[in-house]
């Protein structure tokens, strides 16, 4: 049953920074992460352009080179004003799980990403081991949008009964 899967990535997003100001004053964010037909949200923080959320969502990953999709919006009584996009490419975390890092000490960098024009990253960011699991924090810079940020903290997590990296 879980064969076309290989793992999955809990995306814990953690908090928004200097989004954009859609209604009078500020905005009321919330945050969609979507991978193939996956469409998961947080909820909705009212009048708060540096919101706090620190909710995990959970995606399946049936192929990492599928990337994962950001969009921010800002909650309206009829249409959800977009307040930008970005794309997160999980491969690097991928690789690093593919190492079957068993033994490495609690903090240690396996990998570390550079913003570049093909990645939607504001800072340098660290793929690394914490209490055995392989993580990856981010912080995003969204596109499509005057301006905006967004932190994250990826975590992969191994199925029993998937076919695994």
């Amino acid at each position: 049953m879980l064969d076309h899967l290989v793992g999955l990535v809990r995306v814990r997003v953690l908090r928004g920074v200097n989004l954009a100001i859609r209604d009078l004053r500020s905005s009321d964010p919330y945050v969609v992460v979507r991978i193939g037909k996956q469409r998961l949200r947080t909820k909705v923080v009212k009048k708060n352009t540096n919101p706090e959320w620190n909710e995990e969502l959970t995606l399946s990953i049936e192929d990492p080179a599928h990337p994962v999709r950001l969009e921010v919006f800002d909650k309206d009584t009829f249409v959800d004003d977009s307040m930008g996009t970005a794309e997160l490419d999980i491969r690097p975390l991928v690789e690093v799980v593919k190492m079957k890092l068993q033994d490495v000490a609690d903090g240690t960098v396996v990998k570390k990403l550079v913003p570049n024009r093909q990645n939607c990253l504001a800072e340098e960011s660290s793929i690394y081991i914490s209490e055995g699991k392989v993580k990856q924090d981010l912080v995003i810079r969204l596109k499509n949008v005057e301006c905006g940020e967004i932190e994250l903290q990826l975590q992969w997590v191994d199925l029993p009964g998937s076919k695994g990296v």
